[in-house]
């Protein structure tokens, strides 16, 4: 039997990812520790260095990529490999990605063009998935939820996720010059109505204003890190902070004229014409809002330029009908109108939510479709054996 040793944190699809192979008839050692630095930690990477000298492993697997980890691997000439559950991955902007131990799958194809071109060989696409069987299972149970929460979600559209009010540009803009506040303002408002069909912080990150920031904030990184500000701004402030625009606006658009749930341990005191239903367990309550939500949305965050995010694959999943904003790479597995829908603009996704509310029958249809697609070849079982054939 084959073997692998496993790093686990908190990633929403670990579970999924293991029972997948071990399905595939593999042997999983899962090992935890918290790591406050991906790149350099001395007491990880020897607990890491003994536990493959103690034993046989085919290789060290994980769920995102870790430099750390990798240079342990390149040190005793074992395979690392990893899965993306994110995206950019700005650990991956880092010497030891070079690293000839790697085998690294990202979900999302603009990713992989961008560290090819890099030279980074070792970088393959892998979308992610889903594990149907154990969300049948869960289905299968009894309900989380009581006939009145039942009722209102049937008669709803149902928002489930982060709406980001912990993003760290309201903590940094206050250091930012008026200038600036307002040229990034208008490029995240623009950004956020794009829906992903464009993507203009990289066209916006001009030198001048790379050198402004630089001089504003303090950017430290280790020697072998080739991550820099701007690109660090752009991922973790500006994105985020984008999404948060985009999510509570659209939320709040679409309330004027439908009944919209929030499942979210978010502020949404602002948006109080949206009904927050508090946070929801990812295993045992997620998967029953979706399946008895009338519309399930999803709104990609612009840091995903070209992938499918896990939201998708577990709306249908879970049998529910979902209205997303269009990626590029759906086009490659589904079809609008026919196993989901979705929107490219505002006013799209206003008028797909009333048509698709008041036609039952046809949404019903679209969401029974939807899940026998993903059945069909879009589990985590086949992804994981499409990982194994590329290593």
């Amino acid at each position: 039997m084959k073997k692998i040793l496993i790093y686990r944190w908190k990633a929403y699809n670990y579970d999924d990812v293991i029972a997948a192979f071990q399905k595939l008839g593999f042997e999983t050692k899962i090992i935890r520790q918290n790591l406050d630095n991906y790149d350099v930690n001395d007491e990880f990477a020897e607990l890491l260095r003994n536990e493959i000298k103690k034993d046989t492993y085919d290789f060290v697997f994980t769920i995102n990529y870790f430099p750390v980890i990798s240079d342990v691997c390149e040190e005793l000439s074992i395979p690392y490999v990893s899965y993306s559950c994110d995206a950019p991955l700005i650990s991956m902007y880092h010497e030891s990605v070079f690293n000839d131990v790697n085998r690294i799958f990202l979900f999302d194809a603009d990713s992989v063009g961008k560290f090819r071109a890099l030279g980074v060989g070792n970088v393959e696409y892998i979308p992610l998935g889903v594990d149907h069987e154990r969300l049948d299972r869960q289905l299968s149970m009894p309900s989380p939820f009581d006939r009145q929460m039942t009722d209102l979600l049937h008669g709803s559209l149902t928002f489930v996720g982060s709406l980001y009010e912990k993003n760290s540009y309201d903590r940094i803009s206050r250091d930012l010059p008026d200038y600036l506040k307002g040229y990034f303002s208008c490029a995240m408002q623009l950004e956020a109505s794009k829906f992903g069909t464009e993507h203009i912080f990289d066209d916006i990150m001009t030198s001048d204003i790379a050198e402004q920031l630089m001089e504003i904030f303090s950017f430290s990184k280790s020697d072998r890190s080739f991550s820099t500000l701007p690109f660090v701004f752009e991922t973790t402030s500006l994105g985020f902070k984008t999404a948060q625009i985009q999510r509570k606006r659209e939320l709040i658009e679409l309330s004027k004229t439908q009944r919209v749930c929030a499942f979210t341990e978010s502020d949404t005191d602002d948006i109080f014409s949206v009904k927050n239903m508090g946070g929801v367990d990812y295993r045992v309550m997620m998967p029953w809002a979706f399946k008895e939500s009338a519309i399930n949305l999803n709104f990609t965050i612009p840091n995903i330029h070209t992938g499918i995010p896990l939201r998708v694959w577990d709306v249908l999943g879970a049998g529910g009908f979902l209205l997303t904003n269009h990626q590029s790479e759906m086009d490659f597995i589904f079809h609008d109108g026919e196993d989901m829908a979705w929107f490219d603009c505002e006013e799209e996704l206003i008028d797909k939510a009333s048509y698709y509310m008041t036609h039952t029958s046809e949404r019903e249809k679209i969401a029974k479709k939807g899940a026998a697609l993903v059945r069909d070849g879009h589990s985590f079982v086949d992804r994981i054996k499409m990982l194994i054939g590329k290593l």
